[in-house]
Order: structure tokens, then C-alpha cells, then sequence
């Protein structure tokens, strides 16, 4: 019997075609594997510059915050310096009209007397007075 070793048909095809196809299947395994590698390291690459960009803008905000809370500080400060300023002032103004109205109760108290009393005593005195300069005027009406 006259068999052939190889089978009928095209033997060679088939045999030829499948390590072509491994190969296929490999090189899309590794292109798929490689994409996946670039995507993942993108989005990697994306978070740590992200977190960067936080980090630096946070930096910048607590700076710009730092700044803001001195010229604050400072402007408070120098407000209360004004104040001090112009409380010590009006205190000392106060101080001089408290002591001349001490000076004029002692006075009306040193000129006080047993005949009148200490609240009338002044104004009795600028009424006497009054009549006496009307009294002058009269006198000096009648000369001329």
C-alpha cells in the first residue's frame, strides 16, 4: 500500500499558519501589556504632579496668609499706639479742668463764712458786686 506520510490536502498550510498566529497573539499581548503600562504610568505621573500642584499651592496660600496676619498685626498695633496716644491726651485735659474746679471749690470753700453757705456765698458775692458797679455808674452819670 502505497500511503502517503502526509495527509491529504495542504498540510503545509496548516502547519505554517499557526505559529503565525502565536506570534499575533503575542505581540497584541505585549502591545496590550505596553498600553497598559503607558496608561497606568500616565495616570501615575498625573497623581504625582497633582499632589505637587497641591502641595506648592497650599505652600503659597499659607504664605500669602502669613503676610496678610503681619500687615494686620502691624496696623493693629499702630492703631492702639494712636489711641493710647489720644487717651493720654484727653486724660490729661480732663486731669486740668478736674484740678481747676478743685482750685475754685477750695477757693469758694476758703471764702465761705458762718453768715452765708457754701453753695449760695459765690453768687451772693457777684450780686453784691453788681450792685455796687450800678451804684458807680449812677454817681458817674450824675457828674457829667
Amino acid at each position: 500500500m502505497n500511503t502517503p506520510m502526509e495527509p491529504a490536502g495542504r498540510p503545509n498550510a496548516v502547519r505554517a499558519g499557526v505559529p503565525g498566529q502565536r506570534r499575533k497573539r503575542r505581540t497584541y499581548l505585549v502591545l496590550l501589556l505596553f498600553w497598559l503600562l503607558l496608561v497606568g504610568g500616565g495616570a501615575f505621573v498625573a497623581k504625582l504632579y497633582t499632589d505637587h500642584l497641591r502641595r506648592q499651592i497650599a505652600a503659597d496660600i499659607a504664605a500669602q496668609t502669613d503676610a496678610r496676619l503681619i500687615q494686620v498685626q502691624q496696623q493693629y498695633e499702630s492703631q492702639i499706639a494712636g489711641l493710647r496716644e489720644s487717651l493720654g491726651g484727653d486724660i490729661a485735659k480732663l486731669q486740668e479742668k478736674i484740678d481747676s474746679v478743685n482750685e475754685l471749690l477750695a477757693f469758694t470753700k476758703d471764702s465761705a463764712s458762718s453768715k452765708t453757705d457754701n453753695s449760695n456765698q459765690l453768687y451772693t458775692q457777684l450780686s453784691e458786686l453788681q450792685k455796687k458797679l450800678e451804684a458807680l455808674q449812677k454817681q458817674l452819670d450824675a457828674l457829667q
